[in-house]
């Protein structure tokens, strides 16, 4: 135990003032008057012993995910394993949600560093990119501090890579699943290309040469443009049955494999470490279910279009990362580079009464998405003045890609004898690029001060930049029939309508269909100049402030591009802004293992590039078109926390916290009419909002060695728990005025879309988490039994104006019920992992709905499935 000499006046002032008496600091006083008296203190029970050494280093509202948390859940990825923190929700499998606020809200980094996306709909990174393989960690920060950038409304999310291990090792992991929705069923599939397995296309999807050449004389494909010859070779040049048949066939078993290893070893410049992983996933998820859109009638809510639609969908995923550091004493500096390709093959169709066309009309897609995300990351951590003087840096380039070629839709209308035929009118080929490229660097120094031999303040300043840029375009192309298609044809199979016989003058005619007022294509840039400065000093024993303040020079500029010399006029968006974002935060150790903490902070969010482009993009998971809206603002946050942590025993504990946020122009979702029963999801700017709320937290182990029955004697037991209310309000009064795009920057009231105290879109009210579970250290087993449940959430305000406005769009999200047991053996001397993972054991389905009186409308219904998977890993 540290002896320390101080005044012993000083050291009774300031205890009895903090903490109660008797929790402190043991000692023995002498008879004679202690006034000013030097004495020699034996023995220092510290407080906070059972404290978490992470939740000991930082001064902020945080939660921390350990290797070992995302093993005992068994999660695939960043996004699966970031649902069992407190207050935070998964939306679309990709997005994490913090504490009720869309991803827009938040950032992700890795190592410190940010992400481009490769999302058309979003500038942040889809979490489920990062399989859990190449994952030591992630700090989900919830209160701001200045070091992190301004982008920080619902928290933000830290994704630490697994480093070179003190003794060399390899692990190699196969595995196998199994879905009661898709496995060993009869499921809509397309053929595609013979290496389509691979999450790499053989070439078939290339932009075929004449149709290249087209696309780069910068006009319109059309018959005013190009001969009756060029049409032809363009039409005949695209790629027919292997990417536009429907077929059935049987869903094999899900599978995958892992590989990941590394090793150190000493040199005479220091410790060379050196860790590597890689994984390849094979999936296949089938859906059956319906899609509605709703109307008005007679102040009911009925259907206008109702459809049975059903999908096969083939996921490839493919990554790998490589990391080398070289460390000494005082110095390491590390280069982490990560990959990841993610590809989705999907065949869908639907079907049913629409009720603008007056019947029954069917629906077929073909589609094909490549995300891929690299990233580079170089870093060093450096000591000086024995301890007193740490310098950290890092530069980062990472590239996203989204390749979507051939996206094909055909549409069909039924004949008088109940056979579909051809709608020609309705057939459409996309294709769609989006490059996103980020550059970042940084840097960081903080200084040590000695207070006395048991406090410190630590004072530390950094600069940071990046440099965002993105491109999208996207080209629609069509066939039509100048004279019209023949009965025979309109019945015939659709590669043999599309087949080359058929692509003529007389018969059929490629033509682009890419609408020109909707801004086809655009570039976005986004350069962000940072500093700031920031102090965390304990100023009397036991009680620490962090404070200080970030600086952010921001500008932001999405220019549509006027891909087919159309002449027409499109508004850029500039958005350039400086902010001084304050935060401080108060931690106060005020008795044994318990402590308070306390946070004030200003922050921001910036629109997407998506949300602020005018481009016309179709979400393959809605089938809904969003456009954006380039009269889009910054949003502005004020937040405040307080959180009472209590730690009892090592790695137990139990934290109960409140929060409120005020948000200036919060960012929101709205659907729009453009036609009888055609809606488009666009975005605007609510005038205020506030979100409020509480959590608590707790993890608690149990043993019982006296039980009577062995099975519970010789385990560990756990319970892990949380819970997190969340309510908001939208503030709309009479005189607010919101820009729209359909309202082309003029300002419309805003009690037209938005209605004041409706709840922010993506918002829960209730999320709550449950891990019940043992370890068996002498069976070296584990199991776990996971219960996760989101209440029901705002996707989208719903279609029309004012008092003609229909119901908002809601998600069920609902309860989800998993189970995980590993298992550790030997076998011949080899050590093997035996896990097994069943999902979703409720059967919860994925519901979104539109509900008023009583009268639902499905907008998106269908069964997920439960799920069962085996893995077996070797470790060398």
């Amino acid at each position: 135990m540290k002896k320390i000499s101080l005044s012993l006046s000083g050291l009774l002032l300031a205890t009895t003032a903090m903490i109660a008496p008797g929790l402190a600091f043991a000692q023995d006083v002498p008879a004679e008057d202690p006034q000013d008296q030097a004495t020699t203190v034996e023995e220092i029970v510290v407080l906070g012993r059972f404290i978490p050494e992470p939740l000991r280093e930082t001064s902020e509202v945080a939660a921390f995910l350990t290797d070992e948390d995302i093993q005992r859940t068994g999660d695939s990825n960043a996004a699966e394993a970031l649902t069992r923190v407190t207050g935070l929700t998964i939306v679309e499998d990709r997005f994490v949600y913090v504490r009720g606020l869309g991803e827009r809200y938040s950032s992700a980094l890795l190592n410190g560093s940010p992400l481009p996306s490769p999302e058309p709909l979003q500038r942040v990174v889809p979490l489920d990119l990062f399989p859990s393989n190449i994952l030591g960690g992630v700090t989900v920060q919830k209160t701001y501090s200045p070091n992190y950038p301004g982008e920080f409304g619902g928290g933000v999310i830290d994704l630490r890579t697994i480093e070179a291990p003190a003794e060399p090792f390899f692990n190699l992991q196969v595995s196998a699943g199994y879905n009661s929705e898709t496995t060993l069923r009869d499921n809509l599939i397309y053929y595609g290309s013979e290496t389509d397995w691979t999450g790499f296309d053989d070439g078939t999807r290339d932009v075929p040469g004449p149709l290249s050449i087209a696309f780069g004389r910068g006009v319109q494909i059309s018959q005013a443009n190009f001969s009756d010859e060029e049409l032809q070779d363009i039409g005949q040049s695209l790629v027919n049955a292997p990417l536009r048949l429907l077929q059935f066939d049987e869903s094999p078993f899900n599978w995958g494999v892992e590989a990941e290893g590394g090793f150190s070893h000493e040199t005479g410049l220091g410790t060379l470490g050196v860790v590597v992983a890689a994984g390849y996933d094979n999936s296949w998820r089938a859906r059956q279910g319906f899609q509605e859109t709703g109307q008005l009638d007679g102040g009911r809510l009925i259907a206008g279009t109702a459809y049975e639609f059903e999908s096969g969908q083939n996921d490839v995923q493919l990554n790998a990362l490589g990391s080398i550091a070289l460390s000494s004493l005082d110095h390491e500096v590390k280069w982490t580079n990560f990959f990841v390709r993610s590809t989705t093959k999907e065949a869908r169709t639907r079907e049913g009464f629409n009720f603008s066309f007056g019947g029954v009309v069917r629906q077929d897609f073909t589609e094909y998405f490549v995300r891929q995300l690299f990233s580079s990351q170089l870093s060093g951590e450096h000591t000086f003045m024995d301890g007193a003087l740490d310098v950290s840096w890092r530069g980062s380039y990472a590239v996203s890609e989204r390749d979507a070629p051939y996206e094909t839709q055909f549409g069909y209308g039924q004949a008088a004898d109940g056979a579909f035929i051809h709608d020609i009118d309705t057939n459409l080929i996309s294709f769609s690029e989006l490059n996103d490229e980020l550059y970042s660097a940084g840097a960081d120094v903080a200084y040590t001060l000695p207070l006395s031999d048991a406090r410190d303040a630590v004072f530390s300043a950094g600069v940071a930049w990046l440099d965002n840029t993105r491109d999208s375009v996207r080209r629609d192309l069509s066939f039509v029939a100048p004279f019209g298609l023949t009965d025979s044809q309109t019945r015939s199979r659709v590669d043999f309508l599309f087949s080359d016989f058929n692509i003529n003058p007389n018969t059929l005619v490629i033509r682009e269909s890419t609408n020109a007022a909707s801004a086809p294509a655009y570039e976005g840039e986004l350069t962000v100049n940072a500093a700031y400065v920031q102090a965390d000093v304990e100023v009397i024993p036991l009680v620490r402030i962090s404070g200080g303040v970030r600086y952010e020079d921001g500008e932001q500029t999405v220019t549509p591009i006027d891909l087919l010399n159309s002449g027409l006029l499109f508004t850029p968006t500039s958005i350039e802004e400086q902010y001084w974002l304050p935060a401080a935060t108060l931690t106060w150790n005020f008795a044994e293992d318990l402590q308070l903490r306390l946070g004030a902070s200003k922050t921001i969010g910036r629109p997407q590039f998506r949300e602020l482009a005018p481009q016309g993009y179709t979400d393959p998971e809605t089938d809904r078109l969003f456009v954006g809206n380039p009269y889009l603002v910054d949003t502005e946050l004020t937040n405040y926390d307080a959180r009472v942590e209590w730690y009892f025993d090592q790695g137990q504990y139990l934290t109960a916290g409140v929060f409120y946020k005020e948000l200036e122009n919060p960012v929101e979702a709205t659907i729009f009419e453009i036609a009888a029963l055609e809606y488009q999801q666009t975005f605007l700017n609510a005038p205020q909002a506030t979100l409020m709320g509480f959590e608590i937290d707790g993890k608690k182990y149990f043993d019982f060695p006296d039980a009577g029955l062995q099975f519970i004697a010789d385990k560990r037991w756990l319970i892990q728990a949380n819970y997190t209310y969340t309510d908001s309000e939208i503030q709309v009064d009479d005189g607010d005025n919101v820009l729209t795009l359909a309202g082309r920057g003029i300002g419309e009231p805003a009690r037209f879309y938005l209605t004041d105290g409706a709840r922010l879109q993506g918002q829960s009210e209730h999320v709550a988490n449950l891990q019940f579970g043992w370890e068996d250290d002498n069976a070296r087993s584990q199991a776990t039994l996971i219960v996760n449940y989101v209440s029901d959430r705002i996707t989208a305000r719903g279609p029309g104006v004012g008092a003609n406005r229909l119901p908002d769009y809601i998600q069920e999200p609902g309860v989800f019920l998993d189970f995980v047991y590993r298992k550790d053996f030997t076998v011949l001397d080899q050590d093997l992992g035996l896990a097994i993972e069943a999902r979703n054991l409720l059967d919860t389905e994925f519901d979104e709905y539109q509900e008023l009186n009583g009268d639902k409308i499905r907008i998106n219904q269908y069964d997920l499935g439960s799920s069962l998977s085996v893995s077996l890993t070797a470790r060398f």
